[in-house]
């Protein structure tokens, strides 16, 4: 082996690489074949007279009222139309079984009982539990203790209630990453000072939270080193990619935007409060139209809400060649309960559930959903030449520049409009002068949202007509990447291209457009953890490691000249 190969390898077994999820973490060295997969969650003992509290496993249903059932149903209506102007393979058209057809079966199904499973609850005299541990946590024991997931909806989970604050919340991830350290790659913290780690932070992200999980992984974990890479940047480096349009599904949240050559392109951001997890709660909307016959199924439980989770795995499927009712069985473990075997018949609602990733207001379900872009930086005392100071220096120089091209143009007559037409985005009303505001700025056009939430195709379109240029969309057009545990449905991809297709401007269409969903056919949850990984230890690279002194002495300027992202 020769001797950079070695080094390199020897490097990547110092390198641990995080990448922190709204359900799932995975987190393990970059010479790793596969990351340790834990919940990202802690459940802390509460103190007698404390205030209960506990994030739920699956994103809340909401009260349906009348006029929300109807918005629904509508939108159910019309994806179970638009599925049956479908063809089959073969050229014939679809058919479905009417729902009351189904339900008529379902409820008629009664479980098989038998013995109870091996599964036994656990106590425990600890005060912190952590990942998967709370999943078989006593209920009566549970009682006793709040659960925190510190991320959710794709960023940190602050929020009003009990240890909802950003330092409860530093302090919840230091427990739970501490614990993966030494109880699951076998770590001591004493020595992680000699290790360096990859944080995979969102593709949109807020600076002040940033510059907090530096000083967690530098100051209060202790990692000699690290680097802050974004997670579409990561994710095309697990594909083999030098540019895409990459789309990351999880499970409380859908991220777009544009990537090419490392840099994730700032005005073409997007991200959709939803995701995986609420697929899993329409469908479960769905099933109950259909007379699901396990009754007693409570979202709010958790095994309850792993073992719907389960089903929208196993049942749901965009494969247009399965038509009218299948039967399927489905079987209910809980410790101490004995089993039960349920037999039920489903029909269209395991297509209709993934296809509300295109018809959004199925997902009302779970309330209302936000889309978010890159905001710009409010500025920071620590970092007094930031982007807000170039951006007021070049103004200045801008505006110079204008005051004495419009002395030279006086003579002339010129219209003052003309000396920055090019430049300048206007956005003036009625006569009044040009405005430099846009520009300086640099405020994108907005993500246009139609009356309904916008949609998994809509938001790759208008992430890619916000690239720059017209070369760099045919790019985009011609390659579409999709990454994480929310999309991996039978069939999905061609529906995606279908759509995308149907909709690209004639000028950028491509001889092919690639769906890439399954990168290299390793596990699309896996992709960004080892793009992160191979970047990390690229010769490229080092240049951006962060040290623990460095931080000291320098503060949040070093995260502007170091991370690979224009801060």
């Amino acid at each position: 082996m020769p001797v950079y190969q070695e080094a390199e390898q020897i490097q990547a077994q110092t390198i641990i690489v995080i990448h922190p999820g709204s359900m799932y973490l995975r987190m393990g060295r970059a010479s790793d074949l596969k990351p340790v997969t834990l919940l990202h969650a802690v459940a802390r003992r509460r103190l007698p007279s404390g205030i209960k509290y506990k994030d739920s496993f699956l994103p809340p249903a909401v009260i349906l009222t009348k006029e929300l059932t109807q918005a629904m149903e509508e939108s159910r209506l019309q994806v179970s139309h638009t599925l049956q102007s479908c063809l089959q393979s073969d050229g014939s058209r679809r058919y479905a079984t009417p729902p009351q057809q189904i339900a008529a079966f379902n409820r008629r199904s009664s479980p098989e009982i038998s013995s109870p499973c091996n599964m036994k609850w656990t106590k425990t005299d600890r005060d912190i539990v952590v990942g998967d541990d709370i999943l078989s946590l006593d209920p009566e024991e549970e009682s006793n203790f709040n659960i925190h997931f510190p991320y959710k909806r794709g960023e940190l989970n602050i929020h009003t209630g009990p240890d909802g604050s950003l330092t409860a919340v530093m302090a919840d991830l230091k427990t739970i990453w501490e614990y993966v350290l030494t109880e699951k790659l076998d770590i001591p913290l004493r020595d992680l000072k000699h290790y360096r780690a990859v944080l995979v932070v969102p593709d949109i992200y807020h600076r002040p939270y940033l510059k907090e999980l530096t000083t967690l992984l530098l100051d209060e974990i202790g990692f000699g080193r690290c680097i802050l890479l974004q997670d579409h940047v990561g994710a095309l480096f697990g594909a083999g990619l030098g540019y895409a349009c990459v789309v990351d599904v999880g499970a409380q949240k859908i991220s777009v935007s544009c990537v090419e050559d490392a840099i994730s392109h700032k005005d073409t951001r997007v991200r959709m409060d939803y995701g995986g997890a609420d697929v899993t709660q329409t469908f479960f909307w769905l099933l109950q139209k259909s007379a699901f016959p396990y009754k007693l199924c409570d979202p709010i439980n958790k095994l309850d809400a792993l073992l719907l989770d389960q089903l929208k795995i196993d049942f749901c499927h965009v494969d247009l060649n399965v038509c009218g009712s299948q039967e399927k069985t489905f079987v209910v473990r809980k410790p101490k309960q004995q089993t039960e075997t349920y037999t039920l018949q489903v029909g269209d609602e395991c297509l209709i559930a993934p296809l509300s990733l295109f018809q959004p207001e199925l997902f009302r379900i779970t309330g209302t959903h936000n889309v978010h872009v890159q905001k710009r930086s409010l500025g920071d005392p620590e970092d007094p030449y930031d982007e807000n100071y170039l951006r007021e220096t070049s103004r200045r120089g801008m505006k110079e520049s204008l005051d004495h091209s419009s002395e030279m143009q006086e003579e002339t007559a010129i219209a003052p409009t003309t000396a920055g037409e090019d430049e300048v985005v206007v956005d003036a009303v009625g006569d009044t002068a040009p405005s430099l505001s846009n520009r300086d700025l640099e405020a994108p056009r907005d993500f246009v949202v139609p009356q309904q939430l916008l949609g998994l195709d809509q938001a790759i379109l208008q992430s890619i007509e916000r690239c720059s240029n017209e070369d760099f969309k045919r790019k985009m057009y011609s390659c579409v990447l999709v990454v994480g545990s929310g999309l991996k449905f039978k069939g999905i991809g061609t529906w995606l291209r279908n759509r995308i297709s149907l909709q690209t401007p004639y000028m950028y269409r491509p001889e092919q457009l690639d769906i890439i969903t399954q990168p290299k056919d390793m596990d699309p949850g896996m992709t960004t953890w080892k793009g992160s990984g191979i970047l990390s230890c690229l010769e490229s690279a080092q240049e951006l490691w962060i040290t623990r002194t460095e931080w000291h002495r320098w503060g949040v300027r070093i995260l502007r000249e170091r991370s690979p992202f224009l801060w």
